[in-house]
């Protein structure tokens, strides 16, 4: 029983960790286009700031 909650949970995490490695590095080229192509609507404010300053303000 416990093998089995130690499996999943190790499935579940190495999932987790292949899906946040697709995503490009904040600031970079490729993130700046992502952004760019993502209805600005949809955007954190987080993601507007960095946007702004590392894409509009270089």
């Amino acid at each position: 029983m416990l093998f089995k909650k130690l499996l999943a949970l190790s499935a579940v995490g190495i999932f987790t960790l292949g899906l946040t490695a697709c995503a490009p590095e904040v600031g970079s080229e490729a993130w700046c286009k992502q952004m760019k192509e993502k209805p600005s609507g949809d955007w954190s404010s987080n993601e507007a700031a960095d946007y702004a300053k590392h894409c509009v303000f270089k």
